[in-house]
């Protein structure tokens, strides 16, 4: 078997591979499908000696004209980059509800597996007493390593998106997931005005005994002011069975996310700060596993959309 490169739009190399046909002549398989306009973009980062992907997908338009457009960054980028690349081109092919923008696919640090590498660099603090295994044989689980990844982001990853892109960097939003959540909802409690908009998808805010909840009090006593627009929900089902439903199997056995994620959005509210533009949903008859699209699409209404405060 014969194997042929190719190099495509996303300055990826891809191999296909090379088959006999029926009369023994060789025959290429299938090529594999590649989302349009987008590319991959690679990134050293230096205080944490690791390296980096960074997945770009441009709207339809960014060949024409000369205009700058809003960047949206997800987490977790091998699930949502695909997700949210293709709603942004939908959206505003289908109506005015958002406008065309750039989506960043942060992916996980190259080298390790995704739930080793998300689990470090999300998370806000080392995590004692834990007896979750490694899916890296030889490697110890490894958490508490958000800061040096925001600082990775804001030194790196942000200058390099607006020094190779058309980009708005007046109109940024970071959106997440789980982990990818918590850690959207340290960097709003950190350095907020490091984006404009967060959606934060089922925080998950028992990490670390609910330290974000420790997080927003220390910064409620020191700021008057937050100015962000936030969007901030869980599936109904992430939380506590009634006992009429004590047995349904689609309830969280592991937590409360709805009760942390309800908790969370209260405390910010009552904060009362003039810059702080606040949603916060429970999503109906989803989980843990569903509930991420449909967040990022209310989200990214909420952030970016006409009906965005």
């Amino acid at each position: 078997m014969k194997k042929i490169c190719l190099i495509l739009f996303s300055a990826v190399t891809h191999c296909v591979a090379l088959h006999a046909d029926a009369s023994g002549a060789a025959a290429p398989l299938p090529t594999p499908y590649v989302l349009p306009n987008t590319e991959v973009q690679q990134l050293h980062a230096a205080n944490l000696n690791r390296d980096y992907e960074l997945f770009v997908s441009l709207p339809q338009s960014y060949g024409v004209g000369h205009q700058n457009y809003p960047v949206v960054f997800v987490t977790d980028a091998p699930y949502t980059f695909p997700l949210t690349a293709s709603i942004g081109p939908f959206m505003a092919r289908h109506s005015k509800e958002l406008p065309e923008f750039i989506v960043i696919g942060l992916s996980y640090a190259k080298g390790d597996t995704g739930e080793f590498s998300r689990r470090r660099d999300y998370t806000p603090s080392p995590r004692s007493g834990n007896n979750l295994g490694s899916d890296m044989p030889g490697r110890t689980p490894v958490f508490g390593e958000a800061e040096g990844y925001r600082q990775f982001l804001a030194n790196d990853v942000l200058p390099f998106v607006a020094s190779h892109y058309r980009a708005d960097m007046s109109r940024k939003v970071l959106a997440g997931h789980s982990y990818g959540s918590l850690f959207g909802t340290y960097v709003l409690m950190t350095e907020p005005s490091m984006f404009e908009g967060y959606v934060l998808s089922s925080p998950s805010l028992w990490f670390d005994d609910h330290l974000l909840f420790a997080r927003e009090r220390a910064y409620a006593a020191t700021h008057k002011n937050l100015s962000a627009t936030v969007y901030i929900s869980a599936g109904s089902f992430e939380g506590t069975a009634p006992k009429k439903r004590a047995h349904d199997p689609r309830y969280s056995t592991d937590g409360d996310m709805v009760a942390d994620t309800t908790a969370f959005a209260r405390a910010l509210a009552s904060r009362h700060y003039p810059g702080l533009h606040l949603r916060s949903e429970i999503i109906a008859d989803e989980n843990h596993l569903t509930v991420a699209p449909i967040t990022l699409t209310h989200g990214l209404l909420w952030t970016l959309g006409s009906s965005k405060p």
